[in-house]
């Protein structure tokens, strides 16, 4: 009989004294932080020189004052996102973290915690293991910031990315594959915060480590 790949390919679970999270990550999730801010308070004042839709974004949440001033804080927020992007993944598969949190997932196990997590019936009490609603939603976070990497590329150098403007379907479709997915990781960056509102002893745990 064929050993599951769990019994070979997961690294074992750290021992129940060590920090629930390491500090080099927890270094890295407020460097994201405030790389994702930047990046997104700054694309807003870029979005209000050349709406995409009918509406603007208030001046007051924006950052840069000026186009040329946005411009700028957002090459700064996406050399630190994508610097710190590339250190993240690379130690979390370097570590097997990767695997360890957030795999495996099953459409019956994530059906089963979301519906859990409708009725408010979701349990937290092993801060070390995530649920499957929540692998999913880090997976699919890590996977929007990359499409927001690479988009960016073509809204900064389109003549130079022109293969992978082409594949977006040219820079206005790219336009729009920016601004959603940044829609998107705003979205779960909010659900993130009513979550830790919930849950607050997952803030001090992204602190303190424990």
């Amino acid at each position: 009989m064929l050993a599951t790949p769990a019994s070979h390919d997961t690294p074992p679970m750290p021992p129940e004294n060590s920090p629930i999270h390491p500090g080099w990550l927890r270094i890295m999730h407020w460097l994201n932080a405030l790389a994702v801010v930047i990046m997104v308070t700054s694309g807003w004042r870029i979005y209000n020189a050349s709406p995409l839709f009918d509406f603007v974004f208030p001046r007051e949440i924006t950052l840069g004052g000026w186009l040329g001033g946005a411009l700028q804080w957002h090459f700064a927020g996406m050399w630190l996102l994508f610097f710190n992007g590339v250190l993240y993944l690379a130690l979390n598969l370097a570590t097997g973290r990767l695997w360890r949190k957030f795999f495996p997932l099953s459409a019956r196990g994530l059906a089963a915690d979301l519906a859990a997590a409708l009725r408010g019936k979701l349990a937290h009490t092993d801060p070390r293991r995530y649920n499957q609603v929540q692998r999913l939603a880090y997976l699919f976070v890590m996977a929007d910031i990359a499409v927001l990497v690479l988009s960016g590329l073509v809204l900064w150098k389109s003549v130079q990315f022109d293969l992978l403007r082409e594949l977006m379907g040219g820079y206005e479709a790219a336009r729009r594959v920016h601004f959603v997915a940044m829609a998107l990781l705003t979205a779960f960056v909010a659900v993130h915060l009513v979550m830790v509102a919930l849950v607050p002893r997952s803030l001090i745990a992204m602190i303190r480590g424990k």
